[in-house]
């Protein structure tokens, strides 16, 4: 029987309640229209994986401390910002099945909204002098920028190789994810080589999770985004890459000028997906983010046997098992 997170979970579940408890409290407002969206927001979160990440490792490391509910909450705090800016920036109307802010109290608040966000995340740092943590999520907030902005600036010219498409999903996706993993070994007083280790852990976790996330576009099950939506908003993941490296001069200038140009037809966009199904493009994606998963599940073996370590290992397939 497949695991659930609630398994996975099960030696962090009285950390997370917690957890849950002081990061509403964090969110609190006296400002009546931002209490009520903060609270619009813990009730609509997801399955937290970002938190376990933190607790789990910091439980690998040492025993968790005060410290490591501050850093779960900081990544949180800063993630959620970039997640509800982001929202205003696609004019996205969805979060998670649900309004985003945007949609039911329109970009100004949602601005400021995500503004809140990032403060509160700060002066948690600085008021408790977690600048060590501060510095390592401040960092991955940073890359996550600059990570959509160079995926923008080669959509435009559909001309991204596996170097570039690898840098951008280090950037936009497994900064956040090792920053978590780093967060947690940081929390309890962790070397800086053992820190760096939990980092570059959570790294490849991250890479293999996007990867996952990318092949999702090709499949038919219910994950939450449409069938061929990042072909559709000209992103170019790692199977079409593939696909297109490996076909002839005249199918790989067929296949960009249909992404470049017809990817609003719905017929135009099966006729892609088919493309990199029956070019082996699927296969190599998979191929590539399970030695993502077992680079990082190696790396978590260097650190020493305990009940953390084992959900770590579970957590990381449940990344790349999911559905959705």
């Amino acid at each position: 029987m497949a695991l659930t997170v609630a398994d996975i979970q099960a030696p962090i579940a009285a950390e997370m309640t917690l957890f849950e408890q002081k990061f509403r409290n964090q969110m609190k407002s006296d400002v009546r229209l931002l209490d009520h969206i903060m609270s619009y927001i813990v009730k609509r979160k997801g399955k937290q994986l970002r938190p376990m990440f933190v607790f789990l490792m910091a439980g690998v490391c040492g025993p968790i401390a005060e410290a490591t509910y501050r850093g779960a909450s900081l990544i949180e705090l800063l993630h959620t910002a970039t997640l509800v800016h982001d929202d205003v920036v696609d004019d996205s109307n969805y979060r998670r099945g649900f309004f985003s802010i945007n949609a039911l109290w329109k970009n100004k608040i949602a601005v400021l909204v995500g503004d809140y966000l990032l403060s509160r995340g700060l002066l948690l740092s600085v008021d408790n002098g977690d600048f060590d943590l501060l510095q390592i999520v401040s960092t991955a907030v940073r890359e996550i920028s600059e990570g959509e902005l160079l995926q923008i600036e080669k959509a435009r010219r559909l001309d991204i190789t596996e170097p570039v498409y690898y840098e951008i999903i280090r950037q936009k996706t497994a900064s956040l994810i090792a920053a978590c993993c780093a967060v947690g070994a940081r929390s309890v007083g962790s070397s800086p080589e053992q820190v760096a280790k939990a980092r570059l852990f959570g790294e490849k976790v991250g890479i293999a999770f996007q990867i996952k996330d990318d092949l999702f576009d090709y499949g038919t099950a219910e994950v939450g985004k449409p069938l061929g939506i990042d072909i559709k908003e000209k992103k170019m993941t790692l199977p079409l890459i593939y696909a297109l490296n490996n076909a002839s001069f005249f199918e790989r200038r067929r296949i960009i000028n249909l992404v470049k140009n017809e990817s609003d037809n719905p017929r135009k966009v099966d006729e892609v997906i088919t493309f990199v199904k029956q070019s082996g493009g699927i296969d190599y994606a998979t191929q590539a983010m399970n030695r993502y998963v077992t680079d990082a599940q190696q790396l978590l073996d260097a650190f020493p046997d305990s009940r953390y370590r084992q959900s770590l290992h579970q957590l990381v397939q449940y990344t790349i098992d999911r559905s959705k």
